[in-house]
């Protein structure tokens, strides 16, 4: 075992156990500032990664892989864990008990998405997924004195257990089939085993399982109830971290297991991502709360990730990496805000914005750039991350019609979230005679988030080009004779490989 590999891993495990440690000798006025030194520990170890970059290798014989993918997602989840400590450090004082319990599970999550970025087989998929989703059955439902959130952990405990069941009934068939567990095993039988019905449904269950730690369509009826419930930095890691495992799972997955298997299954995929784009951008422009309407729009982004998976090419992929990178700091941006008015306020009602301008224009700012980089309008990271997985989804058209199709559902699902979004923003600088405009103070730490996700969004938007080039060296593409084979078939008859 190459223990060398998992260095990042060991550190953030190790990181949670001595939180644990600290909070016996810590006294509880102090206790907050665990969750700052946590931060400050993560931004080591982002560092340290740095150092690593280049470096490829296995470990657990190939069910732990070290490459470009992996790397670009361990720093992705650093990143996003290191905004959320600080999230919920802020938010500590709405957390009646166990505050240090709180910022170690939230490094066991981290861990289980770090390994997860790393999964080479479907064993290390399993446990690291479960790693994931254990520790969200708690933070969902952390608590436990609000009804709502001991409903939300109820109902992911319930669904996740239903997904978990789903995930090892597939591997199970795909084992059968197969003989092996193993990713690159796997790849080398696929060609062989892509008409064998035990196989494929093992596949499908795999991809359900999957499809609900992504919240796409028909596996997210879970997200608006949890969303609402859990509180707010758990939500937001939620949004964003166990979104992003599961992304990174379905790029391994696809891009060496099924090769000679899932590039049969583009109709499966467009319906799927046409399908939750629709479903969340609809179901979201009644809603009222605001964590359940980030929960409908955190469905529908979703669909355009699924946009990039479903061109089933290489700058599809690349696609996804840079959406979900401009993600990160739009989402948490957002959910930094709420955290803030939630804790003074108590309130998560789209009302409960009105007159914010005046009560912390930064607060105003912040939230209003993170409603239009997800509504995807220029300059900010969220248009170009459209604009991306559109393009991908386009440059298909010519081997098959229906993928134009699939950007025109996208493209009115963009027009129609423009409702729900700006309606954020109305409520902010327009509702009229605002019950309260009392001055929202921020806390340095909570502002050096602010400003760092506002710059996140600019810079991606505005500069884009490098974290693309990071992204398509990142992405792992289909051997050259597999993109030759599906070229020439493409072009002798391009209805023939549907």
């Amino acid at each position: 075992m190459n223990a060398a590999l998992m260095i990042l891993e060991i550190a953030v495990l190790v990181l949670g156990i001595a939180l644990l440690l600290l909070d016996l000798w810590t006294p509880p006025a102090r206790k907050r500032l665990l969750g700052y030194g946590a931060a400050v520990a993560l931004v080591v170890v982002l560092a340290y990664s740095f150092k690593l970059t280049g470096e490829t290798g296995f470990a657990f014989g190939q069910a732990y892989a070290f490459d470009g993918l992996a790397l670009f997602f361990k720093r992705f989840f650093l990143l996003a864990a290191i905004l959320v400590l600080v999230m919920a450090a802020e938010f500590s004082d709405r957390i009646a008990s166990g505050i240090s319990e709180f910022y170690s599970l939230i490094l066991f999550a981290l861990a289980g998405m770090m390994f997860a970025a790393s999964a080479n087989s479907f064993p290390m998929l399993f446990v690291s997924l479960e790693l994931i989703t254990v520790t969200f059955y708690v933070l969902t439902s952390f608590q436990r004195n609000r009804l709502a959130s001991l409903e939300a952990g109820v109902k992911y405990l319930i669904l996740g257990a239903l997904s978990s069941a789903f995930l090892v009934y597939g591997i199970a068939l795909v084992y059968g089939a197969s003989g092996t567990m193993d990713f690159a095993e796997l790849a080398g039988k696929s060609a062989a085993l892509k008409d064998q019905p035990l196989f494929l449904l093992g596949l499908l269950l795999v991809l359900a399982g999957l499809g609900f730690k992504i919240a796409a369509f028909p596996f997210q009826i879970w997200a608006p109830d949890v969303y609402q419930g859990s509180p707010a930095p758990a939500t937001a890691f939620l949004a964003v971290g166990s979104k992003a495992a599961g992304f990174v799972l379905l790029l391994r997955l696809f891009n060496t297991v099924g090769l000679d298997v899932t590039w049969h299954w583009e109709k499966l995929l467009m319906v799927m991502a046409a399908v939750t784009i629709l479903y969340g951008n609809l179901c979201a422009i009644p809603q009222r709360n605001l964590k359940r309407l980030l929960g409908y729009s955190s469905i529908a982004h979703a669909g355009y990730l699924l946009l990039g998976v479903a061109a089933m090419s290489p700058a599809g992929s690349t696609a996804v990496l840079y959406y979900l990178a401009g993600y990160l700091f739009t989402v948490l941006a957002a959910f930094s805000v709420l955290a803030i008015i939630i804790r003074k306020t108590d309130i998560e009602d789209v009302s409960g914005l009105a007159g914010l301008n005046q009560r912390s224009p930064l607060l105003a700012a912040t939230l209003t750039l993170a409603m239009v980089s997800l509504a995807g309008v220029p300059p900010l990271a969220g248009f170009f991350g459209k604009f991306l997985l559109l393009k991908s989804v386009v440059e298909q058209g010519g081997s098959y019609y229906a993928y134009y199709w699939l950007a025109a559902v996208a493209l009115a699902g963009v027009v129609i979230s423009f409702w729900y979004y700006f309606g954020v923003i109305r409520a902010i600088y327009w509702s009229k005679d605002p019950a309260d405009l009392s001055p929202i103070e921020v806390s340095l730490p909570a502002r050096i988030c602010l400003y760092a996700c506002i710059a996140g969004m600019l810079f991606l938007g505005l500069f884009p080009n490098r974290l693309v080039e990071n992204a398509r060296a990142a992405v792992l593409p289909p051997p050259p004779a597999k993109i030759a084979e599906k070229t020439a078939v493409a072009v002798a008859s391009p209805a023939s490989i549907k």
